[in-house]
C-alpha cells in the first residue's frame, strides 16, 4: 500500500495548522480592539473563506498564484511554484482553514478579562509578555479548539487543494484526492480504506485535545 497520501496530506495539515495558528491568534488579537465598523468588515473578509465554495476559493487561488499572473511568474523565477506542488497544498489548506482558527480565537479574546491585563500593566509587565504568558494561557480552551478544527479542516480538504495542486501519485496526492481517485476508478474497498484511516486520525486529535483539556483543568 502507497503510503504518500497520508503522509502528505499530515504534512500538508500540520504545516498549514502552524500557519494559521500564529496568523489567527494575531490577526484575532488585533482585529478585536479596531473601531465597530472596520472590524465587521474585516470580520466579513477574513470569514469568507469558511461560506464560499472550496472550489470557488481554489480558482480564486490559482488567479493569484498561477504561472500566468505576476506572483505566480515571480514564485516560479525563484524556485517556489505552488501550482502543482505540494506546497501549493499547504496554502490551500491554510486559507480554508484560517477562518475556524481565526473566529474561535476572536471568541476566546472576547471573553478574557482586561482587568487581568490592566492589572500586570501596574506591575510593570509589557503587553507582549502579557499577551504570551497571561492572555494566551487564560484562552487556551478557545486557543486549542480552534488549532483542532483546523487540523481536521486542513487534513480533510479537497476542493481548493484539488483545484490548486491536482492529483499526481506520490507528488500532491492527499488522503481526500486519493478517496476522489480511487472512487472515480471503481476501487471502492480502497477508497474505504482511506476513509477510515482519515477518521481514525481525526478521532486521535479529538481524544488528544479532551486528554489536554482534562489535564489543564484546575483540580477542585
Amino acid at each position: 500500500m502507497d503510503w504518500y497520501p497520508l503522509l502528505n496530506s499530515l504534512r500538508i495539515a500540520g504545516l498549514a495548522s502552524v500557519i494559521v495558528f500564529f496568523a489567527g491568534i494575531l490577526t484575532a488579537y488585533y482585529v478585536i480592539r479596531l473601531p465597530r465598523l472596520i472590524k465587521g468588515i474585516l470580520d466579513v473578509i477574513l470569514t469568507l473563506p469558511l461560506v464560499l465554495p472550496p472550489t470557488v476559493v481554489g480558482w480564486l487561488l490559482l488567479l493569484a498564484v498561477g504561472a500566468n499572473h505576476p506572483l505566480g511568474a515571480f514564485l516560479s523565477e525563484i524556485g517556489m511554484p505552488l501550482v502543482m506542488r505540494w506546497q501549493g497544498g499547504v496554502l490551500a489548506a491554510a486559507v480554508v482553514a484560517f477562518p475556524l482558527m481565526y473566529r474561535t480565537a476572536r471568541g476566546a479574546f472576547a471573553s478574557f478579562d482586561e482587568t487581568l491585563a490592566q492589572s500586570a500593566r501596574t506591575l510593570g509587565l509589557s503587553n507582549t509578555y502579557i499577551f504570551w504568558r497571561i492572555r494566551l494561557p487564560v484562552c487556551r480552551q478557545g486557543i486549542l479548539a480552534g488549532m483542532v478544527l483546523a487540523f481536521a479542516r486542513a487534513l480533510g480538504e479537497y476542493g481548493a487543494t484539488s483545484m490548486l495542486i491536482g492529483y499526481t501519485p506520490g507528488r500532491t496526492a492527499t488522503i481526500s484526492t486519493t478517496v476522489y481517485q480511487l472512487w472515480r476508478t471503481n476501487q471502492d474497498g480502497a477508497a474505504m480504506t482511506w476513509v477510515f484511516i482519515n477518521i481514525a486520525i481525526s478521532a486521535a486529535v479529538l481524544v488528544t485535545l479532551n486528554l489536554l483539556e482534562k489535564r489543564r483543568s484546575p483540580v477542585r
